[in-house]
C-alpha cells in the first residue's frame, strides 16, 4: 500500500520465514540527533509555532504540557495513509524521521480492519480539506484497489478487509476532506508516544 502512494511512508519491508515461523523484517531507520522529531510532548509555553495541540497532559510535577505534532506534509501524507489503511495505533514512537529528512511509519499490526477504528497522534487537519495531492494518489489507490493492488493485497487480506479499505477511499474522496475523530472509542491510541 505505501509503495502504491509513492510517499514512502512505510520503510522497505519484506517478509521472511523465522525460526518462530513468518514473519517482517524492515529496514533500521536511524533518527539524527538533532531534535529533528515532528511529533511529542512539548512543554505549552513552548509549543513550536505551526504545531497543532492534539491532548494536554501535566508531568509529576504538574508542568502543562501538549500532546502536538507539526503542521508538515510529510506527516499530512501519513494521516491520509492511516486513514486509508484504518490505522488503529499511530503513537508518537512510531512517527521516525530519517537522516534525509523523510518521514517514516512503523508498527502497523493494527490497520485493516473491517471497522472504522482509526486512532492516531495525527488529528491536527480533522476536517480539513484534503490537498490536491492527497486527493490524486486516492484517485489511482480506488482502481488500484479494484486491481493489481488488491490483488497482492489478497495474498495478506480478506476479501471484507480490502472491500473496507476501498470505501474508505471512496469516502476521502467524496468529502475531501481529513477524517476527524470517532467519539464509539478513544481518539488517541495509548500510550500515546
Amino acid at each position: 500500500m505505501s509503495r502504491s502512494t509513492g510517499w514512502r511512508v512505510v520503510p522497505p519491508t519484506v517478509l521472511r520465514d523465522g525460526p518462530l515461523g513468518p514473519g517482517a523484517c524492515q529496514l533500521w531507520i536511524d533518527e539524527p540527533d538533532d531534535g529533528g522529531s515532528v511529533v511529542g510532548f512539548v512543554p505549552v509555553f513552548e509549543l513550536p509555532i505551526g504545531w497543532f495541540r492534539i491532548a494536554s497532559a501535566r508531568d509529576e510535577e504538574g508542568n502543562a504540557y501538549a500532546l502536538a505534532h507539526a503542521d508538515d506534509p510529510r506527516l499530512a501524507r501519513m494521516a491520509v495513509f492511516d486513514a486509508v489503511i484504518n490505522n488503529a495505533d499511530r503513537k508518537g514512537g512510531h512517527v521516525l524521521v530519517g537522516a534525509d529528512g523523510q518521514v517514516f511509519g512503523v508498527d502497523h499490526g493494527v490497520s485493516f480492519n473491517v471497522d472504522d477504528k482509526l486512532r492516531t497522534v495525527l488529528w491536527g487537519w480533522t476536517e480539513a480539506r484534503l490537498p490536491g495531492e492527497a486527493v490524486e494518489v486516492l484517485r489511482r489507490l480506488g482502481p488500484a484497489l479494484e486491481g493489481p493492488l488488491g490483488e497482492q493485497l489478497a495474498v495478506h487480506l480478506t476479501v471484507t478487509e480490502i472491500s473496507r479499505t476501498r470505501e474508505r477511499v471512496a469516502r476521502l474522496l467524496a468529502t475531501g476532506r481529513f477524517p476527524g475523530p470517532s467519539e464509539d472509542w478513544p481518539a488517541v491510541p495509548w500510550p500515546p508516544i
